[in-house]
Order: C-alpha cells, then structure tokens, then sequence
C-alpha cells in the first residue's frame, strides 16, 4: 500500500511539474489547448496538411475573417476524415481476407462454410456447448499483427457468458470445442465487429483468439446451430 501510495504521490508531483513549466496560468492553457487539436488532427487520421495554413485559419477564425465559416470548413474536414477512414477499412480488409487465405493452407488449420477458421491446440475430454449454453473461458485476443487487444489471461480471471451473447465467431467456434479443451480461432471481420471500430479494434479486422474452454454451464432451450448444419428437432443437453 505504501509503495501505491507513493508511486501516486511521484505521478502528482510530476504532472503539477510539468503544469508549472510555464510561467503563466495562461501559457500552460495554450499550450493545452495545442496539445487538444493536435489529439484532433492525430486521431482524425490526416496526415498531408499544410501546418502555416492551419495557424493562418486559427488566427482569421478568432478574428472573424476566416475564408471558410465554420459550417464549410467541418464539411471539408469530415469529408477528408471519411475518405481516409474508409481508405482505411479496405486496407484493412484487404490484410485480413490474405492473411486468411494463407492461414487457410495449413495442414491444421480446419475452415467452416462461413469462413470461421480454427485449431485445435489442445484436446478436450468434457461437454461440448451448444449456442445457447454458458461456458467459462479464458482467451487472448490479437489483431493479425500481433496487437493484443483483450486478454483475460492478462487479466488473470476467466470470463463467463452466454453463447448467445458474443460475436457470431465465438458462437459457432466454441461449439466445436470440448471442456478442457484449447483452441485457436481465426475470425474474419464479417463474423466480429464488421466494419465498426471497437475499443482497440480497427473496423474490417481479423480477430486471433486463442480460447480455452475450461466449463460448460448447459442452458435450457434450443441452441443457435453451427452455420450449415441443421437446427435440432428438440432441445439436446449434456
């Protein structure tokens, strides 16, 4: 507890430093307010720009004698940070779709009819779920270049929930896997997050999870089936 507090203690100090670099109240909020539009611009994704004419526009904006109002200048922004954004999605798409095709040539690698790829790392001896069950896993998630992006095993704490509750990759492949059992899932973008950006995801990724499936918890009703397989006559439990 001492070392947390002091370490808190440290970050403070060094902050309240850094805050007091300036000699004035007002020099340390402009150069904040820099730091704010640089943030902008950085996550915007424009890269190509001409800096003098971006301090030109902040200087005749504040004036009242921009070229552009406000309303012009947003469109333009938007519509650059858009081409951008879906330049970006096709690339990424694009990343995914061959990283696939050549993970697909491996000899343990095994793909389903709607492009799911998995292996198996390790052999389960238990209960298979179906897609309406609980299980309790612990997995590593990554990007196809190795950005970790979520990670119970990081975490230290294995997550529960319901099949029916998670992207379509997780509720087809964990019906493919036994208790006990550890797994590697490749999932294509269209059985993820598709196109929208989440958390750390870029939209149109590739997801690698490896997944151990350590408990199947069956839940009454019947199950969302494997794609191409048919739908069960009547509820089937463990």
């Amino acid at each position: 507890m001492k070392k947390i507090i002091i370490a808190g203690l440290v970050i403070a100090a060094s902050t309240q430093a850094k805050a007091q670099a300036f000699k004035t109240r007002k020099d340390s909020v402009s150069y904040a307010l820099g730091i704010t539009m640089a943030e902008t611009l950085k996550k915007s994704g424009i890269s190509e720009y001409n800096e003098d004419l971006v301090k030109k526009a902040i200087s005749e904006h504040l004036a009242g004698k921009g070229t552009f109002d406000a309303a012009t200048a947003d469109k333009i922004y938007k519509e650059e940070a858009k081409k951008i954004a879906d330049k970006k999605l096709i690339e990424t798409k694009k990343a995914g779709e061959e990283f696939l095709a050549n993970n697909k040539k491996s000899k343990l690698v095994q793909s389903t009819p709607s492009g799911l790829q998995y292996k198996h790392t390790q052999e389960g001896t238990g209960a298979m779920p179906d897609g309406n069950d609980k299980v309790t896993v612990h997995y590593h998630g990554t990007l196809i270049d190795g950005t970790v992006f979520d990670s119970s095993v990081q975490r230290g704490t294995p997550a529960t929930f319901g099949l029916n509750q998670v992207i379509p990759g997780w509720t087809e492949g964990l019906q493919y896997m036994k208790e006990g059992g550890k797994t590697t899932f490749y999932i294509p973008s269209e059985l993820a997050y598709g196109s929208r950006t989440q958390n750390k995801i870029p939209g149109n990724s590739t997801l690698i999870f490896e997944v151990e499936l350590i408990k199947v918890e069956p839940v009454e009703g019947t199950g969302t089936p494997k794609p191409g397989a048919p739908a069960p006559a009547a509820p089937t439990k463990k």
